[in-house]
């Protein structure tokens, strides 16, 4: 587990490494405290969820365990992006270019049917190369 991070939801690690490369496992923009950022409820119980918000999120988690075993978003190879809806397609490639450009990460995105918490609209698995430990 990475100290500072949501606990994940079942009996897996954020991140795995082996043999030179950190595979993170699909993450999310769900805060430590649970919340999930990008997400809000109004007193009338109306959600408003919000897919840039989200993306940015998961990438700064995402960055946050590579922190801890030694790399960062540049040491990034490939990323999946998962997404509960297409029509977020376009938010969501905005902020990610924020982070990288034409020579970041090889990319799939993919629209899944549903995410393991409603109000999630997005989730990334990835592999960074780890740089030997001295």
């Amino acid at each position: 587990m990475v100290a500072g991070k949501a606990t994940p939801r079942g009996r897996f690690p954020h991140v795995k490494v082996a043999n030179g490369f950190a595979f993170v496992s699909g993450t999310s923009s769900r805060l430590p405290d649970n919340t999930i950022a990008g997400a809000s409820v109004d007193e009338f119980g109306t959600t408003t969820l919000d897919i840039r918000v989200q993306t940015r999120a998961v990438l700064e988690n995402i960055r946050d365990i590579l922190v801890a075993v030694g790399a960062g978003l540049d040491d990034l190879v490939s990323v999946t992006a998962y997404l509960v809806s297409m029509n977020d397609f376009g938010g969501y490639n905005e902020v990610y270019g924020e982070f990288f450009d034409e020579t970041g990460p090889a990319r799939t995105t993919v629209a899944v049917h549903q995410l393991p918490h409603p109000q999630l609209l997005i989730e990334i698995q990835a592999v960074a190369a780890v740089k030997a430990q001295p």
